[in-house]
């Protein structure tokens, strides 16, 4: 497993400048109140379904690993956790009682409340984008998933920054952008798939320090990323100086207040959710072609 997550310093993938990404995109479930809508069903498969495919238990402690989470003391924010499932790597190396598990979906939050090694976990309903924590608040920030239905990407990143305490790290993990043509054009209707280049570039101005990016993804894939992944990547960086960010951004991008036009709703949501099948599709494929081809050949 490890030697398809190879580790890309900041240096590296600096080299690239990050092309801008507006929230305007046709990218349909990259809005709160339909990836809301969207979880209020996945919810009711996403540990048997999606996880299986994308988010398997040796890729999450793969990608944990980097967060550094060696004290069972450190005060831990679980950003977008969903049904708990990264909680539940969080938990193997930090008391439970010391975690909080923040995501905007109560049908998400309700699966991780039945999950046992959670009891203790703090579980309360927020925005990425807009942490109901003080300042320089927690040890440790953990993202998982999310990154790819905020609307602005760079405010939860710089929101990551002002919760946590001096010396302390943020591990984001999501997705990669797609090489292949297919894929690609799924990814970009469905939602956020950023490229390696702009996470780094979304962490260096949030005023991280010592940025890393380590590549992960499910075994039978063989380090083949060209079809993009939900869980592609783990990023890291540490904030050097208490308070918050130094960067300055204006107002957000998104009102999930302002009221919408049922029926563009229903045709993005209805949209969306097609492409998201492609996505249930290849690593089927990507599974089914590992057992296939003879091993040690390329795929």
């Amino acid at each position: 497993m490890r030697r398809n997550s190879p580790l890309v310093r900041c240096a590296a993938a600096q080299s690239a400048s990050a092309s801008p990404r507006p929230a305007m995109q046709p990218r349909f479930i990259q809005h709160k109140q339909e990836a809301f809508w969207f979880y209020r069903f996945l919810s009711i498969i996403y540990d048997h379904i999606i996880n299986p495919g994308h988010w398997t238990e040796d890729m999450r402690d793969d990608a944990l690993e980097p967060a550094d989470l060696s004290d069972r003391n450190l005060v831990v924010v679980d950003v977008g956790g969903g049904t708990g499932f990264t909680t539940l790597g969080i938990v193997k190396h930090v008391d439970a009682r010391n975690v909080t598990i923040l995501d905007q979906s109560p049908h998400q939050l309700a699966k991780a409340k039945e999950k046992e090694p959670l009891k203790e976990c703090k579980i309360i309903e927020g925005d990425a984008e807009d942490l109901p924590f003080g300042t320089d608040y927690a040890d440790r920030y953990v993202s998982a998933g999310s990154i790819e239905y905020w609307p602005d990407p760079q405010r939860g990143i710089k929101e990551a920054y002002r919760v946590l305490k001096k010396g302390g790290k943020a591990c984001l993990i999501g997705p990669v952008h797609p090489t292949f043509w297919l894929s690609r054009f799924f990814a970009d209707m469905w939602m956020l798939f950023p490229k390696e280049e702009e996470y780094i570039d979304w962490f260096t101005k949030a005023g991280f320090q010592d940025v890393q990016l380590k590549r992960i993804g499910p075994k039978w894939y063989r380090g083949v990323r060209r079809h993009g992944l939900i869980m592609g990547c783990s990023v890291t960086g540490v904030k050097p100086e208490a308070g918050d960010s130094p960067l300055d951004l204006g107002p957000k991008t998104e009102d999930v207040q302002a009221p919408s036009n049922p029926l563009t709703f229903f045709f993005r949501f209805l949209v969306g959710g097609i492409a998201s099948l492609y996505f249930v599709l290849v690593p089927i494929y990507m599974w089914l072609k590992d057992l296939i081809t003879p091993k040690g050949q390329p795929i």
